[in-house]
């Protein structure tokens, strides 16, 4: 036995397991003492309603419900509990992701009535129970993300989340075989005690990571209530520099992200941030000095045009008393009177220049054309010229001019945005600004369904729509007849955009239900394939370990390097390299070599022609194992006895030419995938690079130099290789790490760095960030 120090990394492995050891003992035991409540809970319903039945059929069909239970209750118990804790092992290995039965339409409809109802029963049970510990739950995702690395962890791969106890209890009962009425009782029980008192174990859980020293001053909201830096316009990057603060999991698309309260907070802070710079003209108020509104005259149309397109240079510009030319104090331009537009002027003024874009869509359905924030505004201003050359805009109805022609600008801008989906949202520019009149709740509402389905389409389009044009599941014409039905069907009723937001999300969750099930089928193939070649490099290694520097016959070489390397393969996938098996395949590699070489003592000859033939007949099942041709088995069997006599005579055994070795060598090392692996030397920037890719996240997307865009949705560490899946799920092909790094520094493909926050809060954080940067007059410079 040879001695081994153990390594950091296995010290911290150990660790690992420890802790996870610790939390799982504490779900256990809690799942064990509450089992018994709930069979006593379960009792005492039981009782209560066999007093209340209307009949002795009824009454009997109770008692037997309970005494199945009785009859069963260790069953059930270890069921429960060892569902649970087989969740901790699927946790340390990352394949733990449990869902309820009722979030697959493909499951549901293979289910029975039966099955369906209970399905429903128990995820509806989870998802209560997820409502009221979403605190808890959050800190428990940070803390178990933070245990394995800063790996994404969320409720389905949260070992503790109510859905895990939810869908362990629902496997129980499934192996007690009870019929539905049970089942249905039973949980309803399970909810009431023992799902109610699950807050006790995961503040357990939370206080014992806590005394470990994981984030131990983590609070609840502390993301946000720290403050987020504003973000700088998404933008296209040639080098890939790993954000830590991004490496957590995307959120599914079209469901709010866990931590939503957080973000719904965040974009009100942000849009109570970008009034306040709006209303009193620079940032004395947000910096704690004493500031007040200060009041200004209405903006005159003449000044309207002028103002449109300066969002990016000089935000706000009109704010805080900035004066536009023409305009004085007193409320007139030029001695006259100015006429203020009513909310209503304004809205039917936009309805007109929304009926003129249907035209201008129409006619342009070919070779659609942005429209820039400028010429809206100037429509706008030739509109309200129309009813009223000398009017004017009141201060507020100004601020939403300026903030939704920045949202819009913003979106202009927005890199991850394909141009073709940016040309198609520009026409939503006027039926939003719309909106923001007729709705004050507009940008006061993080769930106005105006905004989610703002959110929705131009997720959508970076999601399934490339900028070469191409787009999948029909997604590009999805959006353009939902722009097309605002455009032809909103005039004052804002209840269109919930109706287009429930038809655009249903759309949507069905393609991503078919992408992901057609990229987990592809990662499932790939993760075997994977698997093999790892198999297949360790064998080659094993086998070169033993090979290299020694002088081999050609017969010993070619059994050693194809067929006997394909029987270690297959003895490592089926029994792993901790099976007698595999010792006794590698140690047959050890046997044969030294069988081979001549010796000289009596001993070493003795032992070398016992061995011959139990050598020979070992290497025989080994080749009948994996099914080689029995011709070639007959062959290398015959030509290893002749090699081994001539040894035994002390005669020295003629060794393979150098170019029968080298190609029998590079036969074997392409079997094992290392063709791949270049010679080239690589420079310092590609070293630099492929050690950046290292780190990439799971779900990030590259576009190469024809538009196409590509998703990196699996890394295997030990190959450096690369799956690339395009919008459909569908895997394209394996790149390298050197391969990535080579495209990107060649400028053939680039990372898109995104966010996983709606488009909505990025827009506004890129608005706050744009006016802070460029604040208009304070409310001290103002007289």
């Amino acid at each position: 036995m040879h001695s081994r120090q153990t390594s950091p990394q296995s010290n911290a492995e150990l660790q690992l397991i420890a802790r996870l050891k610790s939390c799982q003992k504490i779900v256990v035991d809690y799942s064990e003492e509450q089992i018994r409540f709930f069979y006593q809970a379960l009792c005492e319903r039981v009782a209560e309603q066999s007093q209340a039945a209307g009949s002795n059929a009824e009454q009997n069909a109770l008692i037997e419900i309970q005494r199945s239970f009785r009859h069963h209750l260790p069953e059930l118990e270890r069921h429960l509990c060892g569902a649970l804790a087989e969740g901790f092992v699927k946790f340390k290995q990352g394949d733990l992701n449990t869902h309820p039965a009722t979030s697959d339409d493909n499951h549901l409809s293979l289910l029975g009535n039966e099955e369906l109802e209970e399905a429903i029963a128990v995820s509806s049970v989870a998802r209560r129970a997820d409502t009221r510990h979403v605190e808890l739950l959050w800190l428990l995702n940070k803390r178990f993300s933070k245990l394995l690395g800063d790996l994404p962890v969320n409720d389905a791969s949260n070992p503790v989340s109510p859905i895990q106890f939810c869908e362990s209890f629902r496997k129980a009962l499934g192996a007690i075989q009870v019929n539905l009425k049970a089942k249905l009782l039973a949980v309803d029980v399970f909810e009431r005690h023992f799902m109610v008192k699950l807050d006790h174990v995961l503040n357990q859980v939370n206080e014992y990571l806590v005394g470990e020293g994981i984030l131990p001053d983590l609070t609840f909201h502390q993301h946000n209530s720290q403050g987020d830096a504003p973000t700088a316009a998404t933008q296209y990057q040639t080098e890939f520099v790993p954000d830590p603060a991004s490496m957590e999991q995307a959120p599914t698309f079209g469901q709010p992200q866990f931590d939503q309260h957080a973000s719904y907070e965040h974009q009100a802070n942000l849009l109570r941030a970008i009034r306040e710079i709006q209303n009193y003209g620079g940032l004395a108020a947000m910096d704690g000095h004493q500031a007040a509104p200060v009041s200004y005259d209405p903006v005159p149309i003449s000044a309207l045009a002028g103002f449109a397109g300066q969002y990016q240079t000089s935000p706000s510009r009109y704010s805080a008393g900035a004066m536009p030319p023409g305009a004085v104090a007193g409320g007139a331009a030029g001695g006259r009177p100015m006429t203020v537009f009513t909310n209503q002027q304004l809205v039917g003024a936009l309805q007109s220049m929304q009926e003129q874009i249907v035209n201008i869509r129409q006619a342009t359905a070919d070779v659609l054309q942005p429209l820039q924030v400028a010429q809206i505004t100037e429509q706008l201003t030739e509109q309200l010229a129309k009813e009223a050359a000398d009017g004017a805009v009141e201060a507020d109805d100004m601020h939403v001019i300026e903030l939704v022609g920045m949202l819009f600008d913003y979106m202009l801008s927005d890199d991850c945005l394909p141009d073709n989906v940016k040309a198609l949202l520009s026409y939503l520019h006027t039926p939003y600004l719309k909106v923001a009149f007729l709705d004050a709740e507009f940008f006061e509402q993080s769930e106005h369904p105006a905004r989610l389905l703002l959110n929705n389409l131009a997720e959508a389009g970076v999601r399934w729509v490339a900028n070469d044009g191409s787009s999948q599941f029909d997604i590009y014409e999805k959006i353009k007849t939902t722009v097309s039905r605002v455009l032809e069907e909103f005039t004052d009723d804002v209840r269109l955009f919930a109706e287009l937001l429930v038809d655009f999300s249903s759309y949507t969750k069905k393609v991503l239900r078919r992408q992901e099930l057609m990229e987990k089928r592809a990662m499932e193939k790939v993760h075997g394939e994977e698997k093999l070649r790892e198999v297949k490099i360790r064998v080659n290694n094993e086998v070169r370990k033993r090979t290299d520097g020694k002088e081999l016959p050609s017969a010993l070489l070619l059994l050693l390097l194809q067929p006997w390397s394909d029987y270690l393969a297959f003895i490592l996938l089926r029994y792993g390299d901790q099976s007698d098996s595999w010792a006794r395949a590698v140690k047959f590699i050890d046997d044969i070599i030294w069988s081979v070489q001549p010796k000289n003592s009596p001993d070493d000859r003795a032992r070398q022609l016992e061995m011959q033939d139990e050598l020979l007949d070992q290497m025989e099942a080994g080749l009948e194992t994996i099914g080689y041709d029995q011709g070639k088995s007959s062959k290398l069997v015959e030509a290893l006895s002749r090699v081994q006599r001539t040894a035994i005579t002390k005669r020295e055994v003629e060794t393979a030419p150098p170019p029968m070795r080298q190609k029998l060598e590079a036969m074997a090392a392409q079997k094992a995938g290392k063709a791949q692996v270049t010679s080239d030397r690589m420079s310092e920037e590609e070293v630099r690079l492929v050690e950046s890719l290292k780190m990439i996240e799971f779900g990030t997307w590259f576009e190469f130099d024809e538009g196409q865009r590509l998703k990196v949705a699996w890394y295997n560490s030990k190959t450096s290789h690369y799956m690339l899946v395009d919008q459909t799920g569908k895997k394209v092909g394996m790149k390298t790490g050197l391969e990535l790094a080579r495209d990107m520094l060649a400028r053939k493909a680039r990372v898109i760095i995104g966010s996983t926050k709606p488009f909505f809060e990025r827009a506004l954080e890129n608005i706050f960030e744009t006016m802070q940067a460029n604040p208009s007059k304070t409310p001290e410079s103002v007289h």
